[in-house]
């Protein structure tokens, strides 16, 4: 089997909240292990998280796997448009429902979907996490 690139992200106690909130934008099978669950040995970690936080947790969509853990040691800076998660959309009208979704829940549409010069339409939002999402639809 060829190796496969997926996206982890991480965020500072909140990872599973952002995982749900994605799981109902974009659907798929959610699965959350905190570290109270796991049978590792604490002392054998560099590290003392929580019982309650999240030591790994994968949303496998219809379209591919997000994954994700909180982080321990502090905050990483979120909102950029440095990187983004790009959703090829089925179609115009899958795009604009899931756009329709992240904006209702609290994002904000920064580049309007619409046809773009390749031909197909593109659009930016970012989610209320500070996520960027692009969308791409032929």
């Amino acid at each position: 089997m060829a190796g496969t690139i997926s996206t982890y992200v991480t965020f500072n106690g909140y990872t599973a909240e952002v995982l749900k909130h994605w799981q109902d934008v974009f659907g798929g099978e959610l699965n959350l292990l905190t570290y109270g669950q796991t049978q590792m040995d604490p002392s054998a970690m560099p590290f003392e998280p929580p019982a309650d936080s999240l030591a790994h947790g994968v949303l496998a969509t219809p379209g591919g796997l997000i994954s994700g853990g909180d982080s321990i040691d502090g905050e990483y800076p979120i909102r950029d448009t440095a990187y983004s998660m790009l959703y090829n959309a089925e179609s115009v009208e899958d795009a604009q429902e899931k756009i329709a979704k992240l904006v209702d829940a609290g994002g904000e549409e920064t580049m309007k979907f619409e046809t773009a010069p390749w031909g197909g339409s593109y659009g930016q939002v970012f989610d209320k996490y500070g996520v960027m999402w692009s969308f791409s639809a032929e």
